[in-house]
């Protein structure tokens, strides 16, 4: 476990976070939790100070008061950190990370359509995967999404 341990010092050295904020979870495993006005700064550093070359996936979760998008960033060494991240349901509003990692657009659009969370900055494309015709602020992965069954 030292490369995770080095890797956990790093963040806390340079973002000042605490052991409750940057915690491993098992073997290649860490979980970052961050704030809305960090997490990019955050992920940039994983990726270019740190080698986490790899965006494995992001998961979006509705906790029902709150949205959560987790970023799962991975390196050559098998090593995943989910950098979490809280956004608040009044003002579902974050930035994009494609400047950072290239292939997140497909992700980002999943957060927007299935979630209706909006991403900033993200470039212009086709929506996530959906029936055609699926209505724009019909989101089924939010808890509130209410299910109409066509006959």
């Amino acid at each position: 476990m030292i490369k995770e341990e080095a890797i956990v010092q790093g963040l806390k050295d340079t973002f000042g976070f605490s052991d409750e904020t940057v915690i491993i979870k098992r073997a290649r495993r860490i979980t970052a939790d961050v704030t809305i006005h960090e997490y990019r700064e955050v992920i940039a550093y994983l990726k270019n100070e740190m080698n986490f070359t790899m965006l494995c996936t992001i998961t979006g979760l509705d906790l029902t008061d709150t949205f959560q998008a987790i970023y799962h960033v991975g390196n050559d060494e098998g090593v995943i950190v989910d950098v979490k991240l809280t956004i608040q349901k009044q003002k579902p509003v974050i930035d994009t990370i494609t400047d950072i990692y290239e292939g997140t657009a497909l992700y980002e659009r999943e957060l927007i359509d299935m979630f209706g969370i909006q991403v900033k900055g993200l470039p212009e494309g086709n929506r996530y995967p959906l029936p055609d015709g699926w209505p724009v602020n019909d989101h089924p992965l939010r808890k509130d999404w209410k299910s109409v069954a066509k006959a």
